[in-house]
């Protein structure tokens, strides 16, 4: 029972409660605490936020920083002249400057997101999980502490205006990991002198991972929380592939490193990847590698084959 579950996730709920409700589920099959498989989430999203939240079971927990290390795309709307404590409309919000919010010009957007395409330096939000000191800011932010955290480098690959109607805006966003659409709402108002709070926000990709083909988290059962299950290849499908024959799949057992053959890649001649993931005949993942660069070879560094029979997964020596 390893994979992932592409779920479709409703406003009000928590990341939290989808994993818990997807363990009830599990247990709702007779599995019991020996046997239930380990259950995670890639990619936190806020309860007021919607849209795909990928849910690992088993084996595939291991690669949730795969997954959460690929592209997402949001819709996000944003109202000009507000400003808030959580830079979202669940916070505290307060009155910002209204006239000018309701008069920025088409002309002055385009200006404005201009500067947020790229790499951008982005300062979390207060309440965010983003550790301060090695405690979450926001539980910091709860209890009233000022919380200070550093900008960070985050990548906006698009941004596209999909409605304008001051003071409201409707963006679609594709970016990487570790960004936050609040911030990115919070400074473009900042950046307008009027101030900006998010009020919707729906994923509507992660990766290989699309909206159009999440599940809603009420459909669902017992049997389809298994039935449903992508395999744990999805996560690796962007990276090139070493095909491996019966003795190589041994040895990767074992966690040992293997002399590549060169007809085993595909695509054909990839170069020589930092990353890969080794495959069997029939696509199966068996681990994600790198080289060895003190010898021409490849080594395990996360190793799925040797969970086979063992219950668990262990890392390569």
């Amino acid at each position: 029972m390893n994979g992932f579950l592409n779920v479709d996730k409703p406003q009000g709920l928590t990341s939290r409660s989808v994993v818990d409700h997807i363990n009830r589920l599990l247990r709702e099959r007779g599995l019991t605490r020996s046997t239930l498989p380990k259950v995670g989430h890639a990619g936190t999203l806020d309860p007021m936020a919607t849209g795909v939240l990928v849910v690992a079971i088993g084996h595939a927990t291991r690669l949730i920083e795969l997954v959460q290390s690929r592209p997402k795309e949001y819709r996000g709307t944003f109202l000009f002249g507000k400003r808030s404590d959580t830079d979202d409309v669940a916070g505290q919000v307060v009155e910002g400057d209204g006239a000018r919010a309701s008069s920025i010009t088409r002309s002055e957007l385009d200006t404005a997101l201009d500067g947020f395409r790229g790499c951008i330096e982005q300062v979390p939000p207060a309440f965010s999980a983003v550790r301060v000191a090695g405690r979450r800011a926001y539980k910091l932010a709860r209890r009233g502490e000022a919380v200070e955290i550093p900008a960070k480098t985050v990548e906006i690959h698009r941004l596209d205006v999909v409605r304008f109607e001051p003071p409201e805006l409707t963006l679609d966003i594709e970016c990487g990991s570790g960004t936050y659409i609040r911030s990115l709402g919070r400074d473009l108002g900042e950046r307008l002198n009027c101030g900006a709070v998010m009020s919707g926000l729906v994923r509507t990709r992660i990766g290989p991972f699309e909206q159009s083909q999440a599940i809603s988290i009420s459909d669902f059962t017992p049997e389809s929380v298994v039935s449903e299950l992508l395999p744990c290849a999805v996560a690796a499908k962007h990276l090139p592939a070493y095909v491996c024959d019966e003795s190589e799949s041994a040895s990767l057992s074992h966690g040992l490193s293997i002399v590549p053959r060169e007809s085993a890649w595909q695509p054909a001649n990839p170069g020589h990847p930092e990353v890969f993931a080794f495959v069997d005949s029939v696509g199966t993942l068996l681990a994600i590698g790198g080289w060895d660069h003190r010898w021409p070879e490849l080594r395990p560094r996360l190793n799925l084959i040797a969970a086979r029979g063992t219950g668990e997964a262990g890392n390569a020596p």
